[in-house]
């Protein structure tokens, strides 16, 4: 089985610490070399000891989750002889609190937009059918507790 891995870096800088106020801004390295820069949420921890401008764990797991539902979806799309042109999400996660006030991600909502093209035209059965089988395919989704859900729409623009 493939192991998957980042490198998390944080640096106290000039901060006392010790008083709580010091920056959560972080570096995730991945090993193809990409940098990006990360912090706590600001509906976490307030600027400036947050960057709203870094990617926030929460904004990540929402994203991997769609990116992984996308790339399963197209895989599927493909195998079936659906061409697609465009796919586009504005995937939100919605944080909740469990009896004993623990904050987690409840629910993710994929809102993907696909657009198709080609010599065969899906249908709402079939499209609806693409993002069960990509939901039950993906690695992340099938680790979770989230409760995810896909409210998405489609467009067929032909056999451009």
């Amino acid at each position: 089985m493939a192991t998957h891995g980042a490198t998390i870096t944080w640096q106290r800088g000039e901060d006392t610490f010790l008083d709580n106020r010091y920056s959560r801004a972080h570096l995730w390295r991945f090993d193809g070399g990409l940098e990006v820069p990360a912090s706590s949420s600001p509906h976490v921890v307030r600027a400036p000891f947050s960057n709203p401008a870094n990617v926030d764990p929460e904004e990540a797991y929402v994203a991997a989750l769609s990116s992984c539902h996308m790339l399963w979806f197209l895989n599927l799309a493909a195998l079936g002889g659906l061409r697609v042109d465009s796919y586009a999400d504005a995937a939100e996660g919605a944080m909740a609190k469990y009896s004993d006030g623990k904050e987690w991600v409840a629910t993710v909502i994929l809102k993907p937009h696909v657009v198709f093209s080609g010599p065969k035209s899906p249908d709402e059965a079939a499209v609806e059918a693409l993002h069960h089988n990509a939901h039950a395919n993906c690695f992340l989704a099938n680790s979770v507790r989230s409760t995810i859900e896909t409210h998405g729409s489609w467009d067929y623009r032909g056999t451009a």
